[in-house]
């Protein structure tokens, strides 16, 4: 089979995990997704994805419901205890009932095997175009930490914390995505600009002014440094 070039848009460069027993369907899957944009990592079953994770969250999973092991029913419906990120179903069961009760355990979709991978990416998209659509809210919380958006403000408990420009933008990019780990490069971009040039030492200094002022307030949040990877914010 012939390997897709990446045509990669650092505007779309989020990560998905995918999980599939089937190599063959797994290979597939991240080509397709990797020409789309997007940063991809497999895994053959719930159980060595549930090791990676201890690493942090992707923006996405895709998981085959039929998996050796622990089923992806059973992981998702485990997941949803303590994340939010979506879930796409991909499985050869495709009747009504089965489709009702992935998505009743909280996936956000749900395709039937076969399927046309460009399908599955149009999905994908759809997928994070709704997710999204939903975090322009004004409000995001993590912990006792509430981040207004629209007033640009930041409130740990009832008290309110003053942070700069820069480390407002870097603490909501954490609170967008709780647990999910950021590389220090991704950070980077996402307060001075993907065109940035500056040093990686920029965003350790921000972590530790933004770490001092949330332990000040008693924040039940902490950014963990990832070592070797970046960091995260965790509740």
């Amino acid at each position: 089979m012939k390997v897709l070039e990446a045509e990669i848009d650092p505007n779309v460069a989020k990560t998905i995990f995918v999980v599939e027993d089937d190599r063959n369907v797994r290979y597939l899957i991240r080509q397709y997704l990797v020409k789309a944009g997007f940063n991809v990592e497999t895994f053959p079953s719930a159980e060595e994805l549930k090791n990676r994770l201890n690493a942090g969250y992707p923006d996405m999973f895709i998981v085959d419901i039929m998996l050796p092991g622990q089923d992806g029913l059973e992981f998702c419906k485990e997941l949803r205890k303590e994340s939010s990120v979506p879930v796409i179903f991909v499985s050869a069961r495709g009747d009504e009932t089965d489709r009702i009760i992935g998505l009743e355990l909280g996936a956000d979709d749900y395709l039937a095997k076969p399927f046309s991978p460009k399908e599955l990416v149009a999905r994908v998209r759809a997928v994070f175009r709704r997710v999204e659509g939903t975090e322009r809210t004004n409000e995001l919380c993590a912990g006792n930490v509430r981040m207004l958006v629209d007033e640009h403000r930041v409130l740990v408990g009832v008290r309110e914390v003053e942070f700069t420009p820069k480390e407002y933008d870097l603490l909501h990019t954490f609170m967008k995505r709780p647990n999910r780990v950021h590389t220090r490069q991704e950070l980077l971009n996402a307060v001075w600009g993907i065109d940035h040039e500056g040093d990686l030492r920029a965003v350790d200094d921000l972590v530790k002014r933004i770490r001092r002022k949330l332990a000040e307030a008693d924040a039940t949040v902490r950014l963990v440094t990832v070592w070797g990877v970046g960091y995260r914010l965790e509740p």
